[in-house]
């Protein structure tokens, strides 16, 4: 896929792809850069950062936005158009399709001249485990 989007897959970006594959939940960035520096030392922030934009707009990981200007990543699954559930208590993302916002991003179109390009929607909560 990074080559059909005209991108290289280098070293450096295959480290941060391998780590968020072999994760089971979000990283932050810091967290990726953390596990891809203990085996690519020279890889720096900024290339982790870099990297996680290019997966990101190519559809491979999600963004997910944990409160304040905090952000995670996962790998994207399902591939289709989704949204997220987060616990607020333990950080749990639950993946959910079917939102029902196309006839709002139409409406918003014909009322504001708009064209809306996507929509990102995401619920907090605490989850069924955190509230036991």
């Amino acid at each position: 896929m990074l080559r059909e989007g005209g991108y290289r897959l280098t070293p450096q970006r295959r480290a941060v792809l391998q780590v968020i594959f072999a994760s089971d939940g979000h990283l932050t960035p810091a967290e990726i850069h953390n596990r891809v520096s203990a085996e690519h030392p020279g890889v720096g922030l900024v290339t982790v950062y870099r990297a996680l934009e290019m997966l990101s707009r190519l559809g491979l990981i999600c963004e997910v936005h944990s409160g304040g200007s905090c952000r995670s990543y996962l790998v994207r699954k399902p591939q289709e158009h989704h949204h997220h559930l987060i616990c607020s208590g333990c950080g749990r993302v639950v993946d959910f399709a079917g939102c029902g916002l196309d006839k709002l991003a139409e409406r918003l179109n014909r009322e504001t001249g708009f064209a809306v390009e996507g929509h990102l929607l995401e619920f907090s909560g605490v989850c069924p485990a955190c509230q036991k």
